[in-house]
């Protein structure tokens, strides 16, 4: 029978496996799986609807990054990781396990609300649009998904936990003895009791209300400050700093990034850096996530040192303070507090003129350089080829090792963003130093001695010299000296004098600040936070959660222009007075009185900080979650110290956002006791991403992938030559290609299958539409080994298997269970393969036990065609919960193995030998062979060495 011919082989095989075939299958077990509750996870107290059965299954947790709910829908790409995880959660339910596995949405977010600004529909009703539309294409695609946990970070009852959140964090502080977060209340009861010291040496009776809230908000975890942001314009909004692009635009939009000081809710995540850090030991995670988090984290040992200037200091961060002697000028960033208050009102007599940029004052030349240092990004004010360009403030410091009066600049290769925001300069022995000495002609003094020939006269060289292994030099002052001494006993002996001198001290630094929390949108979570008639801030009690969006006329910020650093933000929420302006009794003994209310949004992270707990227990509406439920799925266990969910599979592209800020909530909350585990995800696997080529005419536009005629090796658009290229797969490209589209012409098991075949689950891979029909071929050969295509009957015995079948039936399932497994589906499907082919060539009836094993085998991997085929076996029960088939041992290890026997090292004979033959026996055997005989010829062995069953290595006298 041909099966080029289509129509013969519908007429001469009518119970064919086809893509009609397939869709009238996978539509009834999937309406069949939602019936029955096939997916769902039993919690240690009972199902969700709150009976009390136990659970006697190990539990297994499986999640997917939260996915975002596009306007536009899935292509073929946005689903890999989704299959791979519902793989994996298929085949741990048939090992035995209890699996959590269900996905929820991450429904806030600036596509929808820029929708809203552009067309005046409200952004819940795109949203919502959007999650129905891809809940429909991933319920196609037969995910077993827990629905009844599923939720949107948009729902009022998701979110009023997420603001419960925020008001933890808000009423909590870092107490660095304990090294945890503690509540607020047991801060105020130390200052009260005088345990602690009131900050300013005031006793805490003596504080206004005003002045106790301004102490209390540099201890709390969440707090409001004035300080500079990452602001844009073109999104009407500020940005964290892991939102902007290298080249200093935004993320989401590609809008230019200014500087501007705002007032910003922050969080206090620096204080969780070292536990940050440290943690990462135990997570079983890629050690490129690990070394990204550490980059970003960017702990870094040195002194703080403080510059004496004007009855006050200004202080720095050095890990070289044992090169203080050598520095000749101090920068600070240009958003350094400390600018204004120490630029002088005229130029100090004998300034140089490339010290002033021109200006006549030193207001002046800072200004303009401010405004200049502005519009760029931090990359941009650090890249080491670029001129060196900054001012002089008019101002001098005090260098404490010497007493020289050094000048103080402002200069954009300084960030606020790392240290305190200002650095001594130390020309001899930093590049960048080094470069703008010679642009400002500063002096230039070596005090690390030179390792080549340059000599210790630092006037005279091309470049810094920078080094860890050599000695100091011209470094003694009145009662210390580094001379003679190496780096690190240079750094100890100064570090130990400005301690004494009350002048400096040893400390850690890190690169990491703290996370930027307010938004100027309105699509997103209201901050729980209300502020009195003084300006304080209070948090809502419980009782007012959720804290609900307003419904508001114009979802856009005030009009702006994206090019322009000096606009400032006014909230869409800002506009509803009624809302914003409001009379509360908070339960605080004071009774009602006016508030106001933030009208700043929170970012849309925050709902993916803390989703992981809300699937365990989704309809709690007394607490976050329980305590019982949260410690049996991701509580510390063995292997696991930290806790944490069993597999979570997303992109590379979340190491240092949303992976960094949802392990500080759970550090937070941990502390507080909310929950056991300090780690939300033990381990993490990164898919890779599925491409596609992109067809670009003479104009660089794409053209449509589906529209390309291919000749002699070359690709043509309506007639015209195109080029191609591999990249993304999307709209913009015009080289999307929708799962619906796959699974109308070979069904969801086919598509499921070829991309888990398509390679290393963690390896960017090229879609190829036309290869798709291999996998479809598999499951068509599947097919005909169990039902006959002319009538439809079972054509499987009930006959045991000849011995070569047993054997390839046992690899296979060996081989298969270790791939599953270790998330290697790719060679999982070649195994399957392998062995359905052995039956198809066999030409006979598949016997029962082994039809039956093949289905279980591939029911993970296309789990529709399995159920039906387990249903016309003659079962009546779910092939989901079966137990996956176990290898004999017997039929996994060869008949027998080649063994290579060598005589002077060269192979003088082969040898097909039991597996499991002795060293004894094998050297036997190995010296009765008539060819190794021959080739020693009569002469006398000084040594045998056996590597049984594999080797045998003679060495003749």
């Amino acid at each position: 029978m041909s099966e080029t011919n289509p129509a013969t082989a519908e007429v001469a095989a009518p119970h064919r496996y086809t893509a009609a075939v397939a869709a009238e299958i996978e539509a009834r077990w999937q309406d069949f799986w939602d019936a029955d509750g096939t997916y769902a996870a039993t919690n240690p107290k009972g199902d969700l609807a709150g009976d009390s059965k136990l659970v006697a299954k190990p539990k297994k947790y499986v999640m997917d990054m939260f996915p975002y709910p596009s306007g536009a829908g899935l292509h073929v790409g946005h689903p890999l990781g989704y299959i791979a995880t519902d793989v994996f959660a298929r085949f741990q339910r048939m090992t035995g396990h209890n699996v959590l596995h269900t996905l929820g949405f991450d429904a806030f977010g600036l596509p929808a609300e820029q929708h809203a600004v552009q067309t005046g529909e409200h952004p819940r009703v795109t949203t919502e649009a959007a999650i129905n539309n891809m809940k429909s294409q991933l319920r196609r695609l037969g995910l077993g998904h827990d629905k009844r946990r599923s939720f949107a970070t948009i729902d009022p009852d998701y979110y009023k936990w997420t603001q419960w959140i925020f008001v933890q964090i808000f009423n909590s502080w870092y107490d660095d003895e304990a090294e945890k977060a503690r509540p607020i209340s047991e801060l105020v009861a130390r200052f009260e009791s005088g345990e602690r010291a009131v900050p300013g040496g005031r006793s805490w009776d003596a504080l206004s209300a005003a002045e106790r809230a301004d102490v209390l908000g540099e201890y709390r975890l969440a707090y409001a400050s004035d300080a500079p942001v990452n602001w844009c314009p073109g999104l009407g909004t500020v940005l964290a700093n892991e939102e902007v692009t290298a080249d200093g635009r935004s993320e989401r939009g590609n809008f230019p990034v200014f500087k501007a000081k705002l007032r910003q809710w922050n969080m206090r995540i620096t204080a969780y850096a070292d536990r940050l850090l440290d943690d990462l030991n135990e997570l079983d995670w890629p050690e490129a996530i690990k070394l990204q988090q550490r980059n970003w984290i960017g702990r870094s040992e040195g002194a703080r040192v403080d510059f004496p200037i004007d009855g006050e200091a200004i202080t720095v961060f050095t890990t070289r303070q044992d090169t203080l002697f050598g520095a000749t000028y101090m920068v600070l960033a240009p958003e350094h507090p400390l600018v204004e208050k120490f630029t002088p009102a005229a130029w100090p007599e004998g300034t140089h003129d490339v010290w002033t940029g021109g200006h006549a004052t030193p207001a002046e030349a800072v200004a303009a350089y401010r405004a200049q240092a502005a519009s760029k990004s931090d990359v941009e004010r650090q890249a080491e080829a670029k001129d060196k360009t900054g001012v002089f403030t008019g101002a001098f410091a005090t260098n404490p090792v010497n007493g020289e009066q050094i000048p103080v600049f402002i200069a954009d290769y300084v960030l606020m963003g790392y240290g305190t925001g200002a650095i001594m300069a130390v020309p001899a022995h930093d590049t960048r130093d080094f470069a703008f000495a010679r642009a400002f002609e500063l002096p230039v003094r070596c005090v690390v001695e030179p390792s080549d020939d340059r000599g210790t006269d630092a006037s005279t060289w091309d470049d810094a010299f920078v080094s860890y292994d050599a000695k100091i030099v011209n470094s003694h002052g009145e009662d210390v000296s580094l001379d003679g001494l190496g780096v690190i006993d240079a750094k100890a002996r100064i570090t130990e004098w400005l301690a004494r001198k009350s002048i400096g001290e040893g400390t850690v630094n890190f690169r990491l600040r703290d996370w930027l929390f307010s938004r100027q949108r309105y699509w997103g979570e209201p901050f729980p936070i209300v502020y009195d008639e003084d300006g304080i801030a209070h948090s809502l009690p419980e009782s007012m959660l959720p804290l609900e969006l307003p419904e508001v006329e114009d979802y856009s910020p005030r009009t702006f222009d994206p090019d322009d650093a000096d606009t400032s933000p006014e909230t869409p929420l800002s506009r509803n007075q009624d809302w914003v302006d409001v009379t509360l009794d908070l339960g605080d003994g004071r009774g009602p009185r006016p508030y106001r209310r933030e009208t700043n949004t929170m970012p849309n992270w925050a709902g993916s900080c803390w989703y992981e707990l809300r699937y365990l227990d989704p309809h709690n509406s007394e607490k976050l979650v329980d305590p019982e439920i949260e410690q049996y799925w991701m509580g510390p266990r063995a292997g696991q110290p930290h806790g944490g969910v069993d597999l979570y599979v997303g992109g590379a592209e979340h190491a240092v956002l949303h992976l960094l800020y949802a392990r500080f909530w759970s550090k937070v909350l941990y502390d507080l006791g909310h929950i056991s585990s300090p780690e939300p995800f033990h381990k993490l696997y990164n898919q890779g991403m599925i491409q596609a080529f992109v067809y670009r005419d003479s104009r660089g536009f794409p053209v449509p992938a589906t529209e390309i005629e291919e000749r002699d090796g070359a690709f043509f658009h309506n007639g015209e030559q195109v080029k191609r290229e591999l990249g993304k797969m999307g709209k913009s490209l015009k080289n999307a290609v929708t799962p619906e589209a796959i699974c109308e012409e070979y069904g969801a098991d086919t598509l499921r299958l070829y991309e888990m075949a398509m390679g290393p689950l963690d390896v960017s891979r090229p879609w190829d539409t036309r290869a798709v029909v291999g996998q479809y071929r598999l499951l068509q050969r599947l097919w005909r080994n169990v039902v006959d295509e002319a009538t439809g009957e079972v054509t499987v015995v009930d006959a045991e298997p000849d011995e070569t079948t047993l054997r390839a039936l046992h690899k296979a399932i060996d081989g298969v269970r270790q791939d599953l497994e270790g998330l290697r589906f790719n060679t999982a499907i070649a195994k399957v393969t392998e062995l359905n082919n052995h039956l198809t060539k066999t030409g006979a009836a598949v016997a029962r036990p082994v039809a039956e094993s093949l289905v279980l085998l591939i029911a993970p991997l296309a789990p529709h065609i399995a159920e039906e085929l387990w249903r016309k076996l003659g079962h009546t029960d779910s092939v989901v919960h079966q137990d996956f088939p176990v290898a004999d041992p017997r039929y996994v290890v060869d008949e027998t193995v080649t063994c290579v026997v060598q005589v002077k090292g060269k192979v003088k004979a082969r040898l097909e030998v039991s597996p499991a033959i002795s060293d004894d026996e094998l050297e036997k055997v190995a010296l009765a062979d008539e060819k190794v005989v021959a080739a020693l010829d009569g002469a006398g062995i000084r040594k045998v060495i056996v590597r049984a069953p594999k080797l045998v290595n003679i060495v003749p006298a």
